[in-house]
């Protein structure tokens, strides 16, 4: 069997998240099926992580084994674009991985960014793709909530209700906001993720730039491990997969 590592962007609006449903169209099950009809075999797709209904990508990392060896990876990548573009999905990159490599438990650091577009008027060529706010947000306080996140820490109050992880401790590795031209964009490294962590974070985070809370309620918050305190969630639309590291 031979095992190949794919680098996945997509736009997830369309989507009901990255992993196989019994109902509705996913990016996992897109991808496999496709993959499965070029190949003339039935493959399986693992992917390096879920993203729920409308988060998107930028470089999502997946694995899959086949029988048969693939000789030609520009042939390859053409065929499976053509009946993955019109999906706002393409294969940016494929490679050859020993049986050790696996997507999921072989990652050392994952790294979300969520982009926030901070200004009166409503986006058009970025619908779908950030959180709209209209209010103006204080960066310089929001990067003091920001500091608070790093390090290892009780995620409990970010943690969603249906989350299946085995602990809500996690080491956050890096927080870091920039913004240009009324774009915020947020980025989170860490080596794993709670479920809804990260949207939950941004929330609380954008409670702090509105002046909603005080940096002070923003640690009472996070400390309080008790998930009914926190803030409501970013929506989907603006979070984004940025990268996987191995």
């Amino acid at each position: 069997m031979f095992r190949y590592q794919l680098l996945i962007e997509y736009e997830g609006t369309t989507f009901r998240g990255w992993q196989i449903q019994k109902k509705g169209k996913t990016i996992q099950g897109l991808i496999q099926e496709k993959i499965s009809i070029i190949l003339k075999e039935k493959i399986i797709l693992s992917g390096s992580g879920r993203t729920d209904t409308g988060v998107h990508a930028l470089e999502q990392s997946a694995h899959f084994e086949c029988k048969k060896r693939i000789a030609n990876y520009d042939k390859f990548l053409k065929s499976i674009n053509h009946f993955l573009n019109k999906d706002l999905v393409t294969i940016l990159k494929i490679k050859k991985k020993n049986q050790n490599f696996h997507s999921r438990f072989s990652a050392k650091m994952r790294i979300y960014k969520y982009i926030i577009i901070n200004r009166l008027s409503r986006p058009v060529l970025d619908k779908n793709r950030g959180w709209h706010i209209m209010n103006e947000l204080d960066l310089k306080i929001m990067k003091k909530a920001a500091k608070k996140l790093v390090g290892t820490n009780d995620f409990s109050t970010f943690r969603a209700s249906s989350c299946r992880a085995k602990s809500p401790i996690k080491t956050m590795k890096l927080v870091k906001i920039k913004s240009k031209n009324n774009k915020i964009e947020i980025e989170f490294q860490s080596q794993s993720f709670l479920q809804k962590q990260v949207r939950s974070m941004v929330g609380c985070l954008k409670y702090v730039g509105e002046k909603k809370w005080t940096l002070k309620k923003f640690i009472s918050v996070m400390n309080s491990k008790k998930r009914i305190l926190c803030a409501p969630p970013a929506p989907p639309e603006g979070l984004y997969l940025a990268r996987v590291i191995y």
